[in-house]
């Protein structure tokens, strides 16, 4: 089953270099992208991805402000161009945190564990039945 996944940041170049660095990873559907936190918001509420990828600094609010508005939060993998947000990032259960401009390594190795995670929930999910 894909894995749902929505780009959110305010550049869209970088949503663009995600979105091919994505194409790699048949696995994650980019179903939608927002320019910020509103939309990003809406997109959330209307679309209930499995993942997002988040940028923290966007004009008007942060990914942050996001996280903690959105009812339930779908997975959370921030890509920022700031390293001094990632001890916050770790705190609000972030997989990972990418910087950039995205290393493909590290993009791969974020895409690992949002697997190994998904693994673990469907086998603690078969356990309880």
């Amino acid at each position: 089953m894909p894995i749902k996944a929505i780009i959110i940041d305010d550049e869209r170049l970088a949503r663009n270099e995600l979105k091919k660095m994505l194409e790699l990873y048949p696995e994650i559907q980019v179903i939608e992208e927002a320019s910020g936190v509103e939309e990003g918001i809406e997109k959330i509420e209307l679309q209930h991805p499995d993942l997002i990828f988040l940028d923290i600094q966007m004009p008007g609010k942060t990914g942050f402000d996001l996280l903690s508005e959105v009812e339930k939060a779908p997975k959370v993998i921030f890509t920022t161009a700031y390293d001094e947000f990632a001890l916050k990032a770790f705190e609000v259960n972030a997989l990972d945190y990418l910087l950039k401009p995205i290393d493909p390594k590290r993009l791969a190795d974020a895409i690992q564990k949002l697997q190994a995670e998904i693994q673990l929930e469907q086998s603690n999910l078969n356990g309880n039945q």
